[in-house]
């Protein structure tokens, strides 16, 4: 077999591939074994027609459609592995067969767009400034607080509800006269002043006793009844007062393993001090990335960044039951348009597509690789995120082609902490601090799940991939990629759709 590539952009490629047919030998004969199975002719079992028969019968045709339909997308992964020029296909190749001289040789080319050549910064001149660790009395009096609260009791009062106290309420609204079911309940348990129920509720009920009722006015946010204005009719059955334990050593002694309340107060210090060092790698982890890609020119392939887009586009108008209007009138009312919407959709398609090239890179130069529990770990934490057993997790991202996604993810995970390992991190004081305890042992990673960016992955794996080329030398015909661009694993549940 020869092939050549030919450079059409920094992240586009056409390869020239001829095979002799001697070759396809391997690929004929299976065409007669599929063939023979699926055709019935007199005097010969199923599966043992003679070769000669078949192309009697059906004529050469079949035969090299069959063979070209296997051979293609094996010869065209062929090319790329023993490609002079290194390529790393991140999309599907538009591939067409130039001629099939029978006997002779099969030609085909095609057009892919591969990971661009990217120059990055130097590691050791990355320098990031984080927030200070600083732990207020402030603070710990919050989260010793919010610990009381746990263990708090509540009884009845009778007088009307104030902020903070518990009430006991039925609730029913309408829209325009008509009862709205999902916006009816009683017995519901609420805390006056936590919000994100019914905008307008708090205000009804504090100052209300029980067995008062109320009907204000509102706007319902989901639902059939959406956007609607609705009369919503609150009654009160029960005020409630929390009164929280007092802080003392009696206290600790119940909602901790300490015996003092000062060692409780201390420990609660420890522990938000730890929360606000994971903040700074956090940080530190963001802003090394932004300089990464910052310093980095990436050439963007367009039919990647389009299929980003075209992705977030669907999924967003999904919604909507694909109706275009209701979606533009759904923006409308949020005070944006399609236009607005179009360019902020290609502009994070554009920043999704520049992080995971950066990160590919870098993995490639820093010589990345991840291992079986990495790996596992990285789907566990996933299948807990859709709150799925792993092993229906594993069994849906295999039917859906993305373990190698994720193997992607994490690799771009672990090349991104070999980044904040060599940068130089300053706190806000000036202070330049070692994060080393939290970034773990080198060849365990960073005590985090995602990287930032919401990079989409791609998978490097060799699909099979059916064509419908002839003996017409112009048939065009769709193949696998090594590489080739897959659906994001951070917010779709995985499917074998």
């Amino acid at each position: 077999m020869k092939s050549t590539v030919e450079r059409l952009s920094p992240t586009r490629v056409r390869i020239a591939v001829e095979v002799p047919f001697d070759e396809l030998k391997p690929d004929f004969d299976r065409a007669y074994k599929k063939i023979a199975q699926q055709v019935s002719v007199p005097g010969f079992r199923k599966g043992k027609v003679p070769a000669r028969i078949i192309e009697a019968r059906l004529g050469r045709g079949v035969v090299l459609d069959e063979v070209v339909n296997a051979a293609v997308p094996t010869k065209y992964s062929e090319a790329v592995s023993a490609a002079e020029e290194k390529v790393t296909p991140i999309g599907r190749p538009d591939i067409e067969v130039t001629e099939i001289a029978d006997g002779e040789h099969l030609s085909f080319t095609a057009e892919v767009d591969v990971r661009p050549e990217l120059t990055l910064p130097d590691l050791d001149g990355l320098t990031v400034t984080v927030d200070d660790v600083e732990v207020t009395d402030a603070d710990v009096d919050e989260q010793l607080e919010n610990l009381r609260a746990r263990f708090g009791t509540l009884a009845g009062v009778d007088r009307a509800a104030a902020t903070d106290d518990f009430v006991l309420i039925d609730l029913s609204a309408t829209v325009d006269g008509v009862a709205v079911e999902e916006a009816t309940t009683s017995g519901f348990s609420y805390q006056v002043g936590q919000g994100g129920l019914i905008d307008g509720l708090d205000e009804a009920v504090r100052g209300m006793s029980a067995d008062d009722e109320k009907t204000f006015s509102t706007k319902l946010v989901a639902g059939e009844y959406a956007d609607k204005d609705a009369e919503v009719t609150v009654k009160v059955t029960a005020v409630k007062e929390r009164t929280l334990p007092d802080a003392d050593d009696e206290f600790a002694q119940l909602a901790s393993e300490f015996d003092t309340l000062d060692e409780l107060t201390a420990d609660l210090r420890e522990r938000m001090a730890r929360v606000k060092r994971m903040e700074q790698v956090s940080q530190a982890r963001d802003k090394v990335l932004d300089a990464l890609v910052d310093g980095t020119e990436v050439p963007l392939p367009e039919s990647i960044v389009a299929a980003e887009v075209e992705s977030t586009t669907h999924d967003a108008i999904h919604g909507f039951d694909h109706d275009e209007d209701k979606f533009a009138a759904q923006l409308e009312s949020d005070g944006s348009s399609r236009e607005q919407f179009d360019a902020e959709t290609r502009e994070e398609a554009e920043k999704s597509v520049r992080t995971r090239l950066v990160l590919d890179a870098l993995a490639d130069a820093e010589q990345v690789s991840v291992n079986d529990q990495e790996l596992t770990e990285r789907i566990v934490y996933q299948a807990q995120q859709y709150r799925m057993p792993p092993e229906e997790f594993v069994r849906r991202i295999q039917e859906a082609g993305q373990l190698g996604a994720i193997y992607a993810d994490v690799r771009r995970t672990k090349a991104l902490i070999t980044a904040v390992r060599a940068a130089t991190v300053t706190d806000a004081s000036g202070a330049t601090i070692d994060l080393s305890d939290l970034l773990g042992d080198e060849d365990d990673g960073i005590e985090v799940t995602e990287v930032p960016g919401e990079v989409v992955e791609t998978e490097d794996a060799a699909a099979d991939t059916e064509t419908d080329a002839a003996t017409d030398t112009d048939a065009d015909t769709d193949a696998a990629t090594d590489e080739a661009a897959a659906e994001p694993t951070d917010e779709k549940t995985p499917s074998g759709s």
